[in-house]
């Protein structure tokens, strides 16, 4: 099993910014993708980010040129720096990792930008 510790969350004005990290650990053996998810209320879960092993990289298109995401394999954590927030980036956004061909899901964190 997997587990995926997300932090970074919080407050934030519109045009601020926040760093997301997510920390996986227990059988990570076989690591592959691992990136990030929201979802806002009333919204079905969108894909936001993800970062392969390799680093490749693929971002949402409301997201590209705002958000970085990045990965440290030594230490199993992926990041997401967020820039230049809007208020409709408010969300809980979850950590997502894939593992021989598994999904595993963090708890989420709250994101919420306001105007």
């Amino acid at each position: 099993q997997v587990q995926l510790v997300e932090s970074g969350g919080g407050l934030v004005q519109a045009g601020g910014s926040l760093r997301l990290s997510c920390a996986a650990s227990g059988n990570i053996f076989g690591l592959n993708i691992m990136g990030w998810y929201r979802q806002a209320p009333g919204k079905q879960r969108e894909l936001v980010a993800t970062i392969t092993v390799g680093g490749n990289t693929n971002y949402v298109d409301s997201v590209k040129g705002r958000f970085t995401i990045s990965r440290d394999n030594a230490k199993n954590t992926v990041y997401l720096q967020m820039n230049s927030l809007k208020p409709e980036d408010t969300a809980i956004y979850y950590c997502y990792a894939q593992r021989l061909g598994f999904s595993h899901w963090g708890q989420g964190t709250q994101v919420t930008v306001s105007s």
